[in-house]
């Protein structure tokens, strides 16, 4: 099966700027209308129907099946040219007809490898110091499984929660969270003021599972709309690396209307994906208030996600201090809406996936920070006034359908050179949908963001059985380098990515205008330790130990633990500094 719980990808031409509201606007449409409406279309909830009216259906079609495939004479795979929302694969002539139980490498050492799988689909990481030790959090929801990693190469599990997974899919839970808990994405920093680690943990409704088609679901919707956990986020002290250390400082919601709505009652998607939190003053997060920012074409989601700044001077009581809104998110701006060439299609995911991007805190001088909004493109922000975040360029993309458009901004490199690295990545199995490309954007001149070009597409190694990646199976395409938690400095010059079918590809953009491939590891698939249906979701993360020269790959078998030449010598050692800094 192809979709696992993700966005849609892009391509160039720039636009107009931005726009900030407050949250706490007036209705948007007469209420007596929009029950008509629902009524008149089976009790389908009103803010889908509402959105949808704003464009006809206009779906993309199924494309013929020889207007893709492999290109003989070049042993490259021509991608179609849009594609509807799926769930199957979509094999094709050329395909290998088993999945690829073979490794490839090239400049990378696998230092050790570790079959324990916290899901197969999409987890999110953390490593945190105690006493001289190192901690690896991995987690999605309620799965969690804390690594002691202070030692690479013999790693221990000491703690677990959640569903145990293997070849026939989850198991039970065990030591269960709370119900309605759950370990959200989260940001972990040093907070001078209470002397302790802050923990943000991100509290979103869940995008897949709930709703089978928004469109053709009101039970879902409705349940949607009335999640039985916090939409928001939790704040908690960690004195300690196990839960159980964990002191809970703050639960609040980003339903900033109806801040004491019990749960059941709070409106909006919650914080989506990591908050943006450097342990200072402000903390940025991805969320849609409440039901009116509903302007999106994907069928399993309700929300179009802008940004909210908030003061987090006293963690144990965060303070919002505004809102930005992007044009065409938000019912009251359907001509916005309108004007996108994915406006009908049924499939594009409209807004925020992530936080903003800041390569530098707002408390340290920051100024601007960088959004993947999906459909809405590129935005350059000013965030050096939280209260009034400003759209200063803007970078719209032809659409690149099926598949996110627009997920992920890497920041790495922007002070050195004026490049972000922007990508979305891919939702079908078998290649059936447009590359995701990961562009290249300057952004030396804030208010004119250009793309300069893209990062390599990634090349089998001679000895595979395939001359194209889109040929092993499974998903094919860029997910993100990680996360600007991970421990110690980047490299200059050095983006590593997760790429799916191709494990971990390491970009060396030393050279701007001739950017290559440095370092590759290429995971084998394990037909025996994962299900059928999340086969083909190989490798979903990275996250690096920049403080010792690691990488950490999580595939959907297990971890490896890899190192290159191109980020120096590896350590074995506990590391010398505590992470995150003090």
């Amino acid at each position: 099966m192809g979709m696992r719980g993700r966005l849609f990808g892009v391509a160039l031409v720039a636009l107009g700027t931005g726009l900030v509201t407050s949250a706490c606007s007036p209705p948007v449409e007469d209420a007596g209308h929009s029950q008509q409406l629902a009524a008149a279309s089976g009790n389908v909830d009103e803010f889908v129907l509402r959105a949808d009216s704003v464009c006809a259906p206009n779906l993309p079609a199924e494309p013929d099946p020889v207007s893709y495939g492999m290109d003989a004479a070049t042993g490259r795979f021509l991608h179609p040219g849009a594609t509807p929302y799926q769930t199957e694969s979509k094999p094709f002539d050329g395909e290998l007809e088993t999945w690829d139980t073979n490794e490839y490498i090239n400049n990378m050492t696998v230092e050790a490898y570790y079959p324990n799988t916290v899901e197969p689909f999409h987890t999110w990481q953390n490593i945190v110091d105690f006493d001289g030790r190192r901690y690896l959090y991995q987690y999605v929801r309620r799965d969690m499984k804390i690594f002691d990693i202070t030692d690479p190469r013999d790693v221990t599990i000491v703690r677990e929660k959640g569903h145990p997974w293997g070849p026939n899919g989850p198991g039970d839970e065990v030591n269960p969270f709370a119900p309605g808990d759950m370990f959200g994405a989260a940001s972990i920093q040093w907070n001078d003021e209470i002397e302790a680690y802050v923990m943000v943990q991100a509290f979103e409704v869940q995008r897949f599972g709930v709703i089978d088609d928004k469109r053709t679901d009101p039970d879902g919707v409705a349940r949607h709309r009335s999640a039985d956990h916090l939409k928001g986020f939790k704040v908690y002290a960690m004195h300690g690396p196990m839960p159980e250390d964990w002191e809970l400082l703050a639960e609040v919601t980003t339903d900033v209307e109806h801040p004491d709505a019990p749960i059941g009652q709070q409106q909006g998607s919650g914080v989506r994906d990591i908050p943006t939190y450097f342990g200072g003053q402000y903390m940025f997060v991805a969320a849609a208030p409440d039901a009116t920012y509903a302007l999106t074409e994907y069928p399993t989601d309700l929300y179009s996600a802008g940004y909210q700044a908030w003061d987090m001077s006293d963690p144990a009581n965060p303070a919002f201090v505004g809102q930005f809104i992007a044009p065409g998110q938000r019912l009251g701006d359907e001509d916005a809406y309108a004007q996108n060439p994915r406006c009908g299609n049924r499939t594009s995911w409209f807004g925020a996936r992530m936080s903003i991007f800041l390569p530098t805190p707002v408390e340290e001088g920051g100024r601007y920070g960088y959004a993947a909004m999906g459909a809405l493109g590129f935005y350059v922000l000013d965030v050096s006034d939280p209260e009034n975040i400003e759209a200063v360029g803007h970078l719209d993309f032809p659409p690149s359908v099926a598949g996110t458009e627009g997920d992920n901004i890497d920041v790495s490199q922007v002070e050195q050179t004026g490049i972000v690295y922007y990508s979305g990545y891919p939702l079908a199995e078998d290649c059936w949908e447009p590359y995701k490309d990961i562009f290249m954007i300057d952004v030396k001149d804030p208010a004119n963001p250009t793309v300069l070009g893209t990062l390599p597409r990634p090349v089998p190694s001679d000895d595979a059985p395939f001359t194209d990646y889109c040929q092993r199976r499974g998903s094919f395409g860029p997910k993100r380098s990680g996360y600007y938690t991970q421990p110690g400095t980047r490299r200059d010059g050095i983006v590593p990515y997760a790429f799916y079918n191709a494990g971990v590809q390491v970009f060396d953009v030393s050279g701007p205008s001739d950017p290559t491939i440095a370092a590759y590891f290429v995971p084998r698939f394990d037909a025996e330790r994962v299900p059928d249906y999340a086969r083909g979701n190989l490798a979903h993360g990275i996250y690096v130990e920049y403080d010792r020269n690691l990488i950490w790959l999580f595939a959907n078998h297990g971890m490896y633990v890899l190192s290159t030449p191109v980020l120096g010598e590896p350590s074995f050692e506990a590391p010398a500094e505590p992470w995150p800094r003090r």
